[in-house]
């Protein structure tokens, strides 16, 4: 969000029209940081880069920004009991709030999306919110990367769990990129 504000200010200051300050703002606050740095690394580890013909998967977040959208199944930021929500505690479906914007807004602009699309939940949290709306007839025809671990720098074990995941990435990566 930090990341987010400082483009806008930057774009402000430019007098850039707001159209490119938006698109700027998303550019810059997408994945920002060791997050995007973990991504990028255990996108081009599974082989997306390949699969989508550039030589590395950080072109999305550059020259092939056109092919990322990037959204979360909470877009706003969600603060509990003075920290940032990690997506655990409480539980979406215990918060009257958090559950509309997981299980009824999200879906919305999810459904927006051109199919097929590959689809990357990062992290158990999301990857149980997709399952409930699978199970309600809610995703759209995509191919779904489940089992991808979330590239937070918190996630001691995203490698341990690439590793242990990376065959049915694979597989999954490899039939959506022979659609």
């Amino acid at each position: 969000m930090k990341m987010a504000f400082q483009q806008f200010v930057k774009g402000l200051a430019n007098l850039d029209n707001i159209e490119k300050i938006l698109q700027d703002v998303k550019k810059a606050a997408s994945f920002s940081g060791t997050i995007r740095s973990n991504l990028i690394h255990m996108l081009d580890e599974c082989g997306v880069h390949e699969a989508i013909h550039v030589k590395s998967s950080s072109s999305l977040f550059e020259e092939h920004r056109q092919l990322l959208h990037t959204t979360s199944i909470i877009k706003y930021p969600v603060f509990y009991q003075g920290k940032n929500y990690t997506g655990h505690h409480p539980i979406i479906s215990h918060s009257s709030l958090l559950t509309t914007y997981a299980y009824h807004i999200f879906p919305q602009e999810f459904s927006q999306i051109e199919q097929p699309a590959l689809i990357i939940p990062l992290g158990k949290t999301v990857e149980h919110v997709f399952d409930k709306l699978n199970r309600e007839g809610k995703l759209p025809e995509h191919f779904y990367l489940y089992g991808f671990p979330h590239p937070s720098g918190a996630n001691g074990h995203r490698k341990k769990q690439l590793l242990l995941q990376k065959e049915s990435l694979l597989s999954t990566i490899s039939a959506w990129a022979g659609r």
